[in-house]
């Protein structure tokens, strides 16, 4: 075994959340190292999750523009053709960008990345084994563990990675399939089936809950079901799989109930668990509960200096909850103050239209026992979602009947992605649905749903 190597912080995993927080510990002037397995850093969102995702949905998004809306603008096209390879080719090169820039991040911040798998053997130690064999012996004032998460293999729907896969494999499905089953009518299944529905594949989702999207506002997932199946996708809710069998390049799904289909590919995509397992977590005294790693308010896991964020130490698994987490830890472990206000995190699903919410739903926050308002705006009656011809869907404000704060709010429509941004930094500041309303935002936006929603929540909105 070569010298040991020291550093005041050593991050477990290269993820959205190892990374940041690696780079604040830089920043805070501590010694850092970041320990990634993987061929290059980013970890599953960046490499084979959120952002080669987005890449195909954008692809895809292009071309169901060309063939439904081209005509609509007054734009005359041949039938637009669809090279998967060339696709994935843009995807591919999206992604190395990205990693590469976050190595070159490192390089910057002069943190160094020790490439191999870790696994802690004290508190206060680590070793790195590396492709070739060798191993590194590391020492750490201070242990982040961020190793993040992987998919859900169910013991009755084993992934073959062929025909049987799981989001990773719906990545890079060389051809259109002539028909995709999803398992799983979540934020995974819905997008990856997306692109390929897109693209001209017939989809087939079968949720075992009775609605799609479970946990979401009520009212926004029953229109986006609609919608959804106004595309095209065939749902199914209600459906309990309980096998699957390979006959050569088909899968035959078994459903309880129901008669059996067959399919060319078979996404399971029922969700994703903490991963943690041979990193020698539980016998350097780190507790878990059901494979999660249990830690406090400061994300200390109670045992030395070991901290732990992201998708390993359960809640939402969103890239961006990872982040703040790495963020507040490294602060913690530097003995300042971090801080993550769970309230203000936000989900979006990017289909088409888009989904996103922050805070509680409608049903939510009537079950907490709060009396509330509700404000909805329609995007058809917004100037710009009408320029754009992207009517559909809504805005959805919860807010106190009292004290009138912004308890939740909910788009469904074009770019919710990009508007919820709005609506977290009200929760976070603890707004009022009126000083949205009282906001002035720019004609024509879309962000005027917004205003016009939480206007609406008052009982005052304009152009309804």
């Amino acid at each position: 075994m070569a010298e040991e190597k020291t550093f005041d912080l050593v991050v477990l995993g290269g993820g959205p959340g190892g990374y940041v927080a690696a780079i604040r510990a830089a920043q805070l002037g501590l010694k850092t190292a970041c320990i990634e397995k993987e061929g290059a850093l980013g970890g599953t969102c960046v490499r084979i999750g959120c952002i080669p995702s987005k890449a195909l949905l954008d692809s895809s998004e292009l071309f169901e523009q060309i063939r439904h809306k081209a005509a609509m603008h007054g734009i005359k096209v041949a039938a637009p053709e669809i090279d998967v390879a060339a696709m994935h080719q843009r995807k591919d090169a999206v992604v190395k960008g990205l990693t590469d820039g976050v190595a070159f991040l490192f390089r910057k911040n002069k943190i160094e990345w020790l490439r191999g798998f870790g696994r802690l053997t004290s508190p206060e130690t680590l070793e790195v084994k590396a492709e070739d064999g060798s191993v590194t012996a590391v020492r750490a004032k201070h242990v982040v563990l961020a190793p993040g998460s992987v998919p859900v293999e169910l013991p009755f729907l084993k992934f073959d990675h062929e025909r049987i896969i799981d989001s990773t494999g719906a990545l890079s499905i060389p051809q259109v399939p002539g028909h995709l089953v999803v398992v799983g009518g979540g934020v995974i299944g819905l997008e990856l089936g997306s692109v390929w529905l897109r693209l001209g594949a017939k989809v087939t989702v079968l949720e075992a809950m009775p609605t799609i999207l479970p946990g979401m506002d009520g009212e926004v997932v029953k229109t986006a079901d609609r919608l959804f199946r106004k595309q095209g996708f065939d749902i199914r809710t209600g459906q309990r799989v309980t096998g699957a069998e390979r006959k050569g390049e088909k899968v035959v799904v078994s459903i309880e109930g129901a008669e059996p289909i067959e399919c060319d590919y078979l996404l399971v995509a029922v969700g994703r668990r903490a991963y943690t397992e041979g990193m020698g977590i539980e016998e350097a005294g780190v507790r878990l509960e059901r494979g999660v790693i249990q830690v406090d308010e400061r994300f200390h896991t109670g045992v030395g200096n070991v901290w732990a964020i992201g998708d390993a130490i359960g809640g939402r698994m969103l890239a961006h909850k990872a982040e703040e987490e790495g963020v507040a830890a490294v602060e913690f472990a530097a003995g300042k103050h971090g801080h993550v206000n769970y309230d203000a995190v936000a989900n979006v699903v990017y289909t088409w239209p888009e989904i996103a919410s922050v805070g509680m739903t409608e049903e939510e926050a009537k079950a907490d026992g709060r009396e509330v308002r509700v404000g909805k705006f329609p995007f058809s009656a917004n100037g710009r979602a009408k320029a754009m011809a992207e009517p559909d869907g809504f805005v959805k404000v919860i807010a106190d009947a009292k004290s009138d704060r912004v308890l939740g709010l909910h788009i469904l429509g074009p770019r919710a992605s990009d508007l919820i941004a709005e609506a977290a930094l009200a929760i976070e500041f603890q707004g009022a649905a009126e000083d949205i309303g009282r906001t002035v935002h720019a004609h024509p936006t879309l962000p005027e749903a917004v205003k016009e929603a939480a206007l609406a929540a008052g009982g005052r909105a304009i152009h309804i």
